[in-house]
């Protein structure tokens, strides 16, 4: 047993302690932190009005096609990018996507860190405006009445009534697309960022200790993971006792 500590100590020390490579991984969590709250808010922004676009056309698209007019073929023109930027984004993997991003659309970007925000939040948009709409959808066409009874427009209506209450609805759901989104990040070494995954590789390639470095970054996801579920959790339960 003592002879077992020994190693494990030993091996810790050559890991983490030893030439200062617990800063890589220090290094690597804040990055991941980084780029998965800036992308998360990206991808909220948009996958709200693409929800927004989308679930606006599903709901009233007999109604306007009867009335016509420049606004009927504005929104359907909408709702079609739409679709066509929801099924592409699902349909291609994310490392592909953060590689055309930071080689193809923004080569000339030199913060690598820029690149993953702007690739994850435009990917993460996608899985959003999904899961809004279908929030928006299972809110009763009474809902939008009675904001059209108070005064408010259409935009008013899903700002002010709609989308408080799809929030409450698709909070579980938003907080898997959260967990998604910051294990995805994991790829973010591909384009030179030294993300926690990355962090951890590195540390395996000038130790040649595989297990300690990659259960420790393990360790770390897991532990953020819980501690976000606490945070949604706690989010959830204000937002129902606001309800009462």
């Amino acid at each position: 047993m003592a002879e077992w500590f020994s190693s494990f100590a030993d091996t810790f020390m050559r890991c983490f302690v030893e030439n200062g490579y617990w800063k890589w991984l220090a290094e690597g969590f804040r990055n991941s932190l980084v780029t998965t709250f800036f992308s998360v808010a990206i991808g909220f922004i948009f996958g709200v009005i693409l929800a927004t676009v989308r679930s606006s056309y599903d709901k009233n698209e007999e109604r306007l096609r009867i009335r016509g007019g420049t606004g009927y073929f504005a929104l359907r023109l909408l709702n079609v990018i739409s679709k066509i930027y929801i099924t592409v984004i699902r349909g291609v993997p994310v490392v592909v996507q953060l590689m055309i991003w930071y080689f193809v659309i923004l080569v000339s970007q030199k913060n690598p860190i820029v690149v993953a925000v702007i690739a994850f939040g435009c990917n993460s948009a996608a899985y959003i405006a999904e899961i809004f709409r279908g929030g928006i959808m299972s809110i009763d066409n009474g809902q939008f009445e009675a904001g059209r009874s108070l005064g408010f427009n259409y935009i008013q209506t899903m700002i002010y009534i709609i989308i408080p209450q799809v929030i409450k609805t698709v909070l579980p759901t938003l907080l898997n697309e959260v967990i998604a989104l910051l294990k995805e990040t994991s790829v973010a070494g591909y384009v030179g960022i030294m993300d926690l995954t990355k962090a951890g590789d590195l540390i395996r390639g000038r130790t040649f200790e595989a297990f300690m470095p990659l259960i420790a970054v393990a360790i770390i996801y897991l532990i953020t993971v819980i501690v976000l579920a606490k945070v949604f959790s706690s989010i959830e339960r204000r937002l129902r006792k606001n309800e009462r």
